[in-house]
């Protein structure tokens, strides 16, 4: 149910005056969320509101167990300081990133601040009623323990190709999943609301909102795991999502003439052709090493790896030089095993990754590594349940 819907079954309080309170609630929390520690003094610059104003709603974000108050300078002028608001340590929600080698289930608090990860090492890909449960177990384990924290949902970022309005999986050819309601069963196993939306996605939000993609209006993204490559793309500070919310499947990029199958059905995507399982074993990692590839090709002298990264990185140049002709950004953010292969590539000599690009649409773009690492999935994630509660805090907190 999205925050419009919610807002439909809660009684109303008083019409176009409530609807306000409820967008300023928003706004305040929204940027407390994204921007971390904020004097009251902050808040009412950034908001236009006036002091009372923000007071009254940081009152009652408090009064919610959002937000904690503490004091704090006061933003540079003299007299009494300013109280500083940030968010409460005590609110949460679960990410859960299913791949085909491991379910990964993640405790991120408001802020994007992973406090717990584990990873459930799986053998190889499952059934939809296997995730739930894998899933199911690590949620219990994650929380045993932590009364203190008030859990508000689970958001679920998923390799594959999610219709948002309920979370069924449409089609995750990696997992052999069609149409199914994995949100729903995850739910209904948990009792918590769960959100599932694309996997590369949410990695895009991740880093549009506290990463590599911060304040950057026009970009695109590419990102590489265990179960393939996606991506996604910003143009005038809007996330291009496409009819039906599935566009950013670089992964299915043409990239080689009778190339390998891929699981879409179709040859020589870039998926099929550039896999971290192979760059893994040309460096002797194991599936769960993917965090040490970057340094392990930066660091390698062998001919066989040394050839399989430069096929790869020749792979992604096509890819690359197609979006960036296509969408014209001023950054391209490499994610996952992607920028492993980048950093590695460059470190021996390769060319720069759009030197194929037309020369107008390559000017000045700038190609930069996702700055949050292995947690970024796990932070878009939960940002599909801090996105409803930012929306509606006490509607969604009424949910939960």
């Amino acid at each position: 149910m999205s925050a419009s819907e919610l807002s439909t079954v809660r009684p109303a309080s008083g019409g176009a005056t409530d609807a306000l309170r409820r967008s300023n609630l928003a706004t305040v929390l929204g940027l407390v969320h994204r921007d971390g520690d904020l004097s009251r003094s902050d808040l009412t610059r950034l908001t236009g509101l006036n002091r009372s104003t923000v007071g009254d709603l940081v009152a009652e974000l408090a009064g919610l167990g959002l937000v904690e108050v503490g004091e704090g300078p006061g933003g540079g002028r003299a007299g009494r300081p300013s109280p500083v608001v940030r968010v409460s340590e005590s609110v949460a929600a679960i990410a859960v990133n299913p791949e085909v080698d491991a379910v990964i289930v993640g405790l991120v608090g408001l802020g994007g601040r992973v406090l717990k990860r584990i990873r459930i090492e799986t053998a190889s890909a499952r059934s939809v009623a296997e995730t739930v449960t894998l899933a199911a177990a690590g949620i219990a384990g994650m929380l045993a323990g932590e009364s203190a924290i008030r859990v508000i949902g689970i958001g679920v970022a998923v390799p594959g190709q999610v219709r948002l309005s309920d979370g069924m999986v449409r089609e995750a050819t990696h997992f052999g999943w069609v149409d199914e309601p994995l949100a729903a069963l995850l739910a209904e196993r948990t009792g918590l609301r769960v959100w599932a939306a694309n996997a590369a996605v949410l990695g895009l939000r991740a880093e549009s909102a506290f990463g590599a993609g911060r304040g950057i209006d026009d970009l695109v993204y590419l990102i590489g795991g265990a179960s393939g490559i996606g991506g996604g793309a910003v143009g005038g500070g809007r996330l291009l999502t496409g009819a039906a919310g599935y566009a950013g499947e670089f992964g299915h990029t043409f990239v080689r003439t009778d190339g390998r199958q891929c699981s879409c059905g179709a040859r020589g995507c870039l998926e099929a052709e550039v896999t971290q399982e192979e760059l893994l074993r040309a460096v002797g990692l194991p599936s769960a090493g993917a965090t040490s590839l970057g340094s392990s090709l930066v660091a390698t002298e062998d001919l066989k790896a040394l050839a399989v990264m430069e096929r790869d990185y020749g792979l992604l140049q096509v890819a690359t030089r197609n979006a960036v002709n296509a969408f014209n950004p001023s950054t391209v953010v490499l994610g996952g095993f992607l920028a492993a292969l980048y950093r590695g590539a460059r470190a021996h000599g390769a060319p720069d990754l759009l030197s194929g690009a037309v020369h107008s649409a390559r000017e000045g773009v700038e190609v930069v590594e996702a700055q949050l690492g292995p947690d970024q999935l796990l932070i878009g994630a939960a940002e599909l349940v801090f996105a409803e509660l930012i929306a509606d805090p006490a509607a969604l907190l009424a949910f939960s």
